[in-house]
């Protein structure tokens, strides 16, 4: 089993904050495998079992019998009434600390009568990022980018086509149709996949409908899902007092560089292909690391853009490039940008190891392995 210390960092710190860890993500990115690392004092319960079921039908008794000062819920949606059980647990019995998993929010299931509001600290498991690598064995961020970030997946010798195909299958069954009651596997397939084939693109909805044979709300509602199940991530435009700016175009990426790179039919990777697959990564770290704040892209009506924005205070807003080949890189966006919003870093993430400041004339820019982006931390 290999340890990911800062997920249960995370947790811990969730702990501190409120009785209940709801620990979000889809499926096979390893939420099961990481209960399991908390190992003192800890009762593991799986939720899909008929067992569970009928050891939960009193609460009380059940968390007044348990011994153990963690409990785990693993796939607690799959519970009758989900939502009193941790109630009771948070409200009841201050001496416990509950980690619940799911793969969406509480809000989701119409089985949850209450989201818990005030009791529980959302955590969003993602894909193996960089800085955890080297806890995976010699993997290198080709084979990362190749396979994606599902640990099973990463560790494969070999890429396999059935895990994808059979990933999207199983998530639509257990998740798009118990929680969102989609019916039409055919039609929510085709949509999966132009998604996946446009990741990191601009998301225009009518196109999407029009390709798909869907309708507007239709392919609106699915987006909505996907995005509440982890399965894909939508960025809004920044837009503020600048000229010319996109203000309702999204940008839609998929929640994993392995089932984009199968789904653009990629069989082998090539230097061409690496770009794409590293601004994912790096949206992954900056997720990691700011959960709580909205990240952004920025684009203007010339088409210039930065891949990714995030807004510190009204005045202080930090930008983020990122080039496979830091050479590549124009500073052309980020003087346009500058112009309207002058307050912030400018950061150029590439793949290497070394970081230091370049001048661009007047402009400054830190460039930065993408190791090191995970280790700015949270910033303010």
């Amino acid at each position: 089993m290999i340890k990911r210390p800062f997920w249960i960092n995370e947790i811990v710190k969730g702990w501190e904050k409120n009785p209940i860890v709801w620990l979000a993500g889809p499926r096979r990115i390893g939420k099961t495998t990481l209960c399991r690392m908390l190992e003192n004092d800890v009762l593991y319960l799986d939720c899909d079992l008929p067992s569970v079921e009928d050891m939960l039908k009193d609460p009380e008794v059940f968390f007044q019998d348990s011994k153990e000062k963690i409990i785990i819920f693993d796939e607690v949606h799959n519970l009758k009434d989900p939502s009193r059980i941790l109630k009771i647990g948070a409200d009841m019995f201050s001496d416990k600390k509950i980690l619940a998993t799911g793969s969406s929010t509480l809000a989701a299931s119409r089985k949850f009568k209450d989201t818990l509001t005030g009791r529980k600290t959302v955590i969003k498991l993602l894909p193996v990022l960089c800085s955890e690598l080297t806890l995976f064995g010699d993997i290198s961020l080709q084979k990362r980018f190749f396979h994606g970030g599902l640990p099973g997946a990463l560790l494969s010798k070999i890429k396999e086509p059935s895990f994808y195909r059979e990933w999207v299958e199983s998530f639509f069954s257990r998740d798009m149709q118990k929680l969102f009651g989609f019916r039409d596997w055919e039609k929510f397939n085709l949509l999966f996949e132009y998604i996946m084939r446009k990741s990191s693109g601009l998301f225009d909805v009518s196109k999407t409908a029009s390709s798909v044979g869907m309708s507007r709300p239709t392919v609106a509602s699915h987006i909505s899902a996907l995005a509440i199940t982890g399965a894909i991530y939508v960025l809004r435009p920044f837009f503020g007092g600048g000229k010319g700016e996109l203000i309702k175009m999204p940008k839609i990426y998929g929640f994993d560089t392995g089932f984009v790179s199968f789904f653009k039919g990629w069989d082998v990777l090539r230097v061409s292909d690496y770009g794409i697959l590293l601004e994912h990564l790096v949206l992954e770290s900056l997720l990691a690391v700011n959960p709580y704040d909205r990240i952004m892209y920025w684009r203007d009506k010339q088409g210039r853009e930065i891949d990714f924005v995030l807004q510190r205070t009204r005045d202080y807003i930090d930008i983020f490039e990122c080039k496979w080949n830091s050479e590549d890189f124009s500073p052309d966006a980020v003087k346009v940008f500058r112009k309207s919003y002058p307050g912030g870093e400018n950061y150029l993430i590439y793949p290497g190891n070394a970081s230091y400041r370049k001048m661009y004339k007047d402009i400054s820019v830190k460039v930065l392995g993408i190791g090191e982006l995970f280790n700015l931390g949270r910033m303010k």
